[in-house]
């Protein structure tokens, strides 16, 4: 078996870090491509791929929207139930917390959501939809008369809610034993299903959770008689959507939207699938019922025991992800109404965006120049790093805007001329241990090898405290702060990145370069200068103590390590004086 040198080291970690980037700019590309020529719902996964990032509303400017509470059970909106509203919107449009969307209360009745860019309308759905999801058994259902005729035949123009006469009675006559009793039904329901509307408006389809309910499905094909409500969202722990699949786990090509119930729901959905599963049509069917529409009312035909159960129904991948998102974070307390729609300007603009860029790249520049002056040469690595790691910044940036609604706003940019310095100061901690190895009298090679060993772990130690710093800021904060965090976060790993896969692997190769090898003076290497002089192969002379060289040896005694002074002073009493002379 071959021996791994640090050569076929550093050139198979510097393959890595090509492979990384080319994914990270292969899948850009493939979906600006895909964005840009998908003609149906296959191209939704891709949509707003691009290599320009999305700014946020301070950069770029967006929508705003005033929703007014509509409390339909009377009274009125509490500060609770309208805080509770905006914590659950926020969620819906900003779980990630990069958007840069806000979201905040005005007066007493009023939530004011802010947007970047132009949202379209299944987010305004998103914002403004109640989404409470019940569960119902079906009683009865039928085809929907979904057209109010008139006495010449001709179809009205405006149909109207039917309301059965007062004389019908409404209590059912015995007492009903569950919810999928038909003594439900009582005369005046019965009533109000045989003449139902499914176009008129559906403000008869509010019941509360323990009475029957009389409605349609969203598409108003068919209409239903409904028990009372036996399992409720309220219980569901998480929502996603995807693709929906067969009993062999092929896909069927349709979307749908999985549903995780807590230890109630999963034990109120076992109870009534097992009572279901053993009724005929229809009243074995199960109704799952949004904001008073039917979205779908499957059969059962097995109890569902592991608290998991799918929607299906006229999903595309936009619609299936924004119910999911809708069930996944609440259903809002109150209704509300889109009382305006606007466009807002950036309340920066370009001019201060352009202002960070120019601070930042001032930063750079002085790096770049400290770097120079400190290491010669040598600054050529940190000035490759540093573009490596914009580089890679940029291409993580691009597919997170299109995949996770990144947005980078003013504070985002304060974030990225930050990792500046963190970036920096890896390279200080690595170049600095090589130059201490040297002084010990070391090869180039080897004092890269062992320089790295002790400079990984401060490097290690010094960006855990930033990934710590950026995770606190993350979870508390809301707004600028988060974003400001998420980007810390994430130029920190990527500092790892680099140093591990870019920085390291350059030192091995350049150290067996004659220039940095050798250690010429405009190297940053020099052995001289820093204090220890080679003398032949793994053969060293202590360099002369006088002037500059005292002032390096003097620099190099008083970087030794508690440990490294223990040693020497070991070896001292087994009969070796730290000059290396024997007593």
């Amino acid at each position: 078996m071959a021996r791994s040198t640090p050569v076929k080291k550093a050139l198979r970690s510097l393959t890595w870090l090509v492979i990384l980037m080319a994914i990270l700019a292969g899948l850009n590309t493939a979906a600006s491509v895909l964005a840009s020529t998908a003609k149906d719902d296959s191209g939704e996964w891709f949509e707003g791929a691009s290599w320009v990032p999305e700014l946020a509303l301070d950069l770029q400017g967006g929508t705003q929207l005033t929703l007014a509470a509509q409390n339909t059970e009377g009274g009125s909106v509490t500060s609770q139930q309208l805080q509770q509203a905006v914590n659950i919107i926020r969620q819906r449009i900003n779980a990630t917390g990069v958007s840069e969307s806000q979201i905040n209360t005005q007066g007493t009745n009023n939530i004011v959501v802010s947007i970047p860019g132009k949202p379209d309308k299944a987010t305004i759905d998103r914002i403004e939809a109640a989404a409470k999801l019940t569960f119902r058994p079906v009683l009865y259902t039928e085809a929907a008369t979904n057209t109010a005729v008139g006495d010449d035949g001709s179809s009205t123009a405006s149909p109207t809610p039917y309301s059965p006469p007062a004389s019908l009675a409404a209590t059912p006559s015995a007492k009903p034993t569950n919810a999928s009793d038909l003594n439900w039904v009582t005369p005046k329901l019965q009533d109000l299903y045989t003449n139902y509307n499914c176009d008129a408006p559906d403000d008869v389809t509010t019941a509360p959770d323990d009475e029957p309910l009389v409605t349609c499905d969203q598409d108003g094909a068919a209409k239903y008689i409904l028990g009372p409500v036996e399992v409720s969202g309220a219980n569901i722990s998480n929502a996603t959507s995807g693709l929906a699949t067969d009993s062999q786990g092929t896909s069927t090509g349709q979307w749908a939207v999985n549903l995780t119930f807590d230890g109630q729901g999963s034990k109120d959905f076992r109870t009534v699938t097992n009572r279901l599963v053993a009724l005929t049509q229809p009243q074995n069917q199960f109704a799952i019922v949004l904001d008073g529409s039917v979205i779908t009312a499957p059969t059962t035909n097995s109890a569902i025991t592991n608290g998991k159960a799918q929607i299906t129904g006229s999903f595309t991948a936009d619609s299936s992800k924004t119910l999911a998102d809708q069930l996944k974070y609440g259903a809002l307390p109150i209704n509300f109404e889109v009382q305006s729609n606007e466009n807002i300007s950036a309340t920066l603009g370009t001019a201060q965006l352009v202002g960070g860029l120019v601070a930042g790249l001032i930063g750079l520049i002085l790096v770049i120049i400290y770097s120079v002056i400190q290491y010669r040469a040598l600054a050529f690595v940190t000035v490759m790093s540093l573009g490596v790691a914009a580089a890679l910044t940029y291409l993580v940036i691009a597919v997170m805007s299109w995949r996770v609604d990144y947005r980078l706003s003013l504070a985002g940019v304060a974030g990225l001329i930050v990792a500046i310095g963190i970036t920096a100061d890896s390279f200080i901690v690595y170049f600095e241990r090589i130059r201490d190895e040297l002084r010990d009298g070391r090869g180039l090679e080897s004092a890269v090898e062992s320089g790295w060993k002790r400079a990984l772990r401060t490097i290690l130690a010094s960006d855990s405290i930033n990934f710590l710093a950026a995770i606190v800021l993350y979870v508390l904060a809301v707004s600028d702060v988060k974003g400001f965090a998420f980007t810390l976060l994430l130029t920190t790993l990527i500092d790892v990145v680099v140093v591990v896969l870019f920085t390291h692997p350059m030192m091995q190769l350049i150290a067996r370069t004659r220039f940095f090898g050798e250690g010429h003076k405009f190297s940053g290497l020099d052995p001289a200068a820093l204090g220890a002089v080679y003398r032949g192969r793994a053969q060293f002379r202590a360099p002369v103590v006088d002037g500059k060289r005292q002032r390096a040896a003097g620099e190099a005694q008083r970087r030794q390590t508690i440990a490294e002074r223990k040693a020497q002073q070991a070896s001292g009493q087994n009969g070796t004086t730290p000059d290396g002379k024997d007593d």
